[in-house]
């Protein structure tokens, strides 16, 4: 019979990556509410299995089970959407920026980095979310999302290549054409 892991073995190995779990959660429902819910639902399944967690990379296995529980969750409350309209009262300015011309240039830049990461089709916006703001390495990305490396690493790349297109289109906005008269 396998030795029963406690809660204690639960808080230390499976707790400290709960920011973490926020944050994929968060970027996959799109809503703060909702990925709280997640959240709290993926933790109480983590509780439940984690007797039959047999050690490794506990940051990897939580964050599967997150993002197992954010598509079901995403399945059962709305259907899956590429994109959606950009929520300001989510994304405000940084109350703590000293200076308000900085603050008014930051926030232009995070609202334009977070409207094109929130353009990405979700499997490209979690590649990415995953790399870049959580920092995890290809392998550990391969392991949360049951994809082998190699297409990581292709999700990554358009990915990266979808948020790069979209902030161009930001900083320069196609021009529409004007219907002067030429006299």
């Amino acid at each position: 019979m396998p030795d029963q892991k406690s809660s204690w073995d639960f808080e230390q190995e499976v707790l400290p990556h709960l920011d973490a779990a926020y944050n994929l959660a968060r970027w996959l429902t799109r809503k703060e509410e909702d990925a709280q819910d997640v959240v709290q639902e993926a933790y109480a399944r983590a509780f439940r299995f984690f007797g039959a967690f047999r050690g490794g990379n506990a940051r990897a296995w939580v964050l599967r089970i997150v993002r197992n529980t954010c598509y079901n969750w995403l399945q059962e409350n709305r259907a899956l959407r590429s994109a959606t309209e950009f929520d300001e009262n989510i994304f405000g300015p940084d109350p703590r920026a000293p200076n308000p011309e900085e603050v008014l240039l930051q926030t232009a830049n995070d609202k334009m980095l977070r409207q094109a990461l929130e353009a990405l089709p979700l499997k490209f916006r979690e590649a990415l979310i995953l790399r870049e703001l959580e920092g995890m390495s290809y392998k550990e990305i391969a392991e949360v999302t049951g994809i082998p490396i190699g297409t990581v690493m292709s999700r990554l790349a358009r990915a990266r290549e979808g948020l790069r297109q979209s902030l161009v289109r930001y900083v320069n906005p196609p021009v529409e054409p004007t219907s002067a008269t030429v006299i």
